[in-house]
């Protein structure tokens, strides 16, 4: 038989659930994905939902100036666990710079359905 191991979602109180990012962890090689069926590495369906700590890097920042009064940005995000996430970096899209390091600030942006972060250390300025 089997010994199970606990989702940490059980240990997790309920408010912190709501507002966490989730992804999944491949119980036979340990690799962390976001939103897959299947891993990526092994092709194993054995998976894990855990709760991101919600820090990261931002890999790539793009500008979008169409469908929006407002331009916005689009970030490439590799967070600690491993795997990485496309999401939006609160603030002036051109203050948003690969390298700048990132916290979670909601989970779920209500109109774009994706990750809100903020920047932790403020705009990147050593080229000014």
């Amino acid at each position: 038989m089997l010994d199970a191991a606990p989702d940490a979602l059980d240990a997790a109180p309920a408010e912190h659930v709501a507002d966490a990012l989730l992804f999944q962890r491949c119980h036979w090689c340990g690799t962390a994905m976001y939103h897959r069926l299947l891993c990526p590495v092994c092709a194993g369906s054995d998976l894990r939902t855990e709760a991101s700590t919600g820090r990261g890097i931002v890999r790539h920042s793009t500008v979008i100036h169409r469908n929006t009064p407002a331009a916005r940005n689009v970030s490439l995000i590799e967070m600690t666990e491993g795997f990485t996430v496309r999401g939006r970096v609160m603030g002036s899209p051109a203050t948003v710079h690969s390298g700048d390091r990132v916290q979670l600030a909601t989970a779920q942006d209500p109109i774009r359905r994706q990750p809100v972060f903020q920047l932790v250390d403020g705009p990147y300025g050593a080229w000014m």
